[in-house]
């Protein structure tokens, strides 16, 4: 695949005024989302719920792509369409969640590294045949006493930038996730400091492994206190932390940058978005890759009564994309 389709593939996923909407929660992550609000999660109840959410009318308006999760690229609509060539078929690019989850980082007490990068080349083949077009991989890193480590951010580090080589290699554009989680004491000038170590090390490692940047997106979190730290930053002072610290390690080439919600409220990711791309212009487009911060409402709506409720849920996941569509463009109004 060559490096101008990757690059073409990455343009069309940040499209103006458009996101990524995320449902590639792991069966286990989604079956304590659906027992809390007294739905049984098995197959059918899941197929069902990603029918609702990518079959929303009028999604591809704000909605670029959507990542999948494994069971999910093999379903199909209730009419036996494959949910990738439905996706397709609406201008909504698919794309897969490809890593196996974290487990802890041997010699790093407390401290993470994702794994599943063995027979990941034959998985990614497989998925672009499947109708995938670009993957993500999600690295965990906490702030706490003497943590992150090197260790982490570089083990981390190393295993983004071999998923993306392997990613370009089978022509799917890579999403590189470098999670620093909101969880703790820390205050927003911690922060700060480690999503800028954590982003130097993961461009030094995507360097080192020959990725093409032009055909790359990155998924980063915002710069925010700990959500225990007692800390309450504004909107502006998120917006203008995070602009700093993107500024000062992320290369201009880049095409895009879509946030995670990273367990933000749906209104508070949203306007921080948007406060961000007021203060453009910016060398990559600014735009959004949220889950739960697209997903909460019309779920919680969707399991007062799963077989009436369908439409009704679907105005709210559509009422979400074109609020952070907006975000994406600075010209987000509150209601």
């Amino acid at each position: 695949m060559s490096i101008e389709t990757l690059a073409e593939t990455a343009q069309a996923m940040i499209a103006p005024g458009k996101g990524i909407l995320a449902i590639d929660e792991s069966t286990s992550t989604i079956s304590r989302r659906f027992e809390a609000l007294g739905i049984a999660s098995n197959e059918a109840n899941r197929r069902a719920y990603r029918e609702l959410l990518l079959t929303t009318p009028r999604l591809a308006e704000h909605v670029s792509g959507a990542i999948l999760y494994d069971e999910t690229i093999r379903q199909a609509s209730r009419d036996g369409v494959p949910f990738a060539r439905l996706m397709a078929d609406a201008g909504i690019l698919p794309g897969i969640k490809v890593d196996k989850g974290t487990q802890p980082l041997a010699g790093c007490p407390g401290e993470l590294v994702t794994e599943g990068l063995d027979g990941l080349r034959p998985r990614l083949e497989e998925y672009y045949k499947l109708g995938a077009r670009f993957a993500k991989w999600r690295a965990v890193i906490s702030i706490g006493d003497g943590t992150p480590s090197g260790t982490c951010i570089d083990s981390n580090s190393h295993a983004l930038a071999r998923f993306a080589a392997l990613c370009q290699e089978q022509g799917l554009v890579p999403v590189v996730e470098p999670e620093v989680l909101m969880d703790g004491t820390h205050d927003i000038e911690a922060s700060y400091e480690v999503h800028e170590v954590v982003l130097r090390s993961l461009f030094d490692a995507l360097y080192q492994h020959s990725v093409a940047l032009e055909g790359t997106i990155l998924k980063p979190s915002m710069v925010l206190p700990g959500a225990d730290s007692g800390e309450t930053a504004t909107v502006e002072e998120v917006a203008e932390a995070t602009l700093l610290c993107l500024k000062s390690t992320v290369p201009a080439i880049l095409p895009g940058i879509v946030f995670l919600s990273g367990g933000q409220g749906d209104r508070a990711a949203t306007a921080h978005l948007d406060a961000m791309n007021r203060m453009g212009p910016h060398p990559w487009t600014l735009s959004f890759s949220y889950g739960r911060a697209m997903q909460s409402a019309a779920l919680k709506i969707w399991s007062q009564d799963l077989q009436g409720n369908v439409a009704k849920a679907q105005e709210a996941v559509f009422a979400r994309a074109r609020d952070n569509g907006q975000a994406a463009l600075g010209r987000w109004v509150a209601a």
